[in-house]
């Protein structure tokens, strides 16, 4: 049975949960494989990060973030609120800092040697809630999904800004 994987690459912002729609990626990626019929598997590794399907829902904030999307968060966060401050998690602990402070690269985990931009708790507690992973059904060559559906990549973590990477896998025949 073929196989076919393709890398993608995202931009998140600093200072904001980043929504990003991918359903083009994804679509593309199914396009390229040539399957007509099989499944087709989104996944990030990055562990503040998480693929979810959603209605596109047209109405955007100053920021360009769908409303449905903000409402998610919203909810997200009356049950894991934002992490601003060290008090409110106990992740990261001393030895976390400790083992970040030793890595060569360090200015890129900490810049500056700014020990809140490890204050990321919420990102990854919710990323655990959505999952890092969404399967769809290929048809025809197609991604099988209603007029209104679209893959999007989010994520959480709201400490800096970073290149994100998604694996899209289509398998069939």
């Amino acid at each position: 049975m073929p196989v076919y994987m393709k890398d993608y690459q995202v931009e998140s912002k600093e200072g904001q949960v980043s929504f990003i729609d991918i359903t083009k990626n994804v679509k593309e990626a199914i396009d390229l494989s040539g399957i007509q019929k099989g499944i087709c598997t989104v996944t990030t590794s990055h562990t503040t990060c998480s693929i979810f399907f959603e209605e596109f829902t047209h109405d955007v904030d100053e920021n360009g973030t769908e409303f449905l999307l903000l409402d998610m968060d919203q909810c997200l966060q009356k049950i894991v609120p934002n992490h601003d401050s060290k008090d409110i998690y106990r992740y990261p602990g001393e030895k976390h800092y400790q083992e970040v402070e030793s890595w060569p690269d360090l200015d890129k985990w900490l810049p500056g040697g700014d020990r809140t931009k490890l204050w990321n708790a919420d990102a990854h507690i919710k990323s655990s809630i959505i999952g890092s992973s969404e399967t769809f059904a290929v048809k025809d060559n197609k991604l099988k999904v209603g007029v209104t559906g679209y893959v999007y990549f989010v994520d959480f973590d709201r400490t800096r800004q970073r290149q994100r990477k998604f694996t899209v896998t289509v398998i069939g025949e």
